[in-house]
């Protein structure tokens, strides 16, 4: 089978189930920008050293395969025995922001993206799966989607901003905050 067969230049692709659609459709913008979001999470995987950490991020890597299954498949298509995301998920993503919180421990301040290279690139999957949050939620306003993949993303950008404070305390690195009066430096 060959990469590239030529049926989507005309700017239409195909569902799960063979429907075509524009490749401007709020179902593929929706699970597009999971499938981009999946992707910053490998790209945080690649300077993971905390095996705990591996293993969430890893797992969240499937679940986030799952969501853009589930999405690429209109719901008179679906069948409803897997590859999806559930509530169990979603509380496994809420342990997993309580001990990462246990290691960084409660914010001070608002804290700005960086600090260190696995900082930093958390911070970029965690904007990356809230813009997924906003298209799921734009896909169900407009079609059908499913309220628990948006409560998963949700809850999965708010692990990898503990996941990014964790990293950094793991790491014996500072946070940057944000400093509303910050001096301008000399040109």
């Amino acid at each position: 089978m060959s990469i590239y067969t030529r049926t989507g230049d005309g700017g239409e692709t195909s569902l799960a189930n063979g429907t075509r659609v524009s490749k401007a459709d709020p179902r593929v913008e929706a699970y597009g920008t999971i499938d981009e979001a999946n992707c910053a999470v490998g790209m945080a995987l690649e300077v993971v050293t905390d095996s705990r950490m591996r293993e969430v991020l890893v797992f969240v890597q499937q679940r986030l395969f799952n969501c853009t299954s589930y999405l690429a498949t209109p719901p008179e298509a679906r069948s409803h025995d897997g590859g999806r995301v559930d509530d169990e998920d979603v509380s496994f993503l809420e342990d997993a922001i309580d001990a990462f919180d246990s290691v960084a421990g409660p914010p001070e301040s608002f804290v700005l993206p960086g600090g260190s290279e696995l900082a930093a690139r958390l911070h970029v999957a965690r904007t990356v799966v809230r813009r997924a949050e906003r298209r799921v939620v734009a896909l169900d306003r407009a079609q059908d989607a499913d309220g628990c993949v948006a409560r998963f993303l949700n809850r999965l950008s708010d692990a990898l901003f503990a996941a990014a404070r964790a990293a950094l305390a793991l790491e014996g690195a500072a946070e940057i905050t944000w400093d509303r009066d910050a001096t301008r430096p000399e040109p």
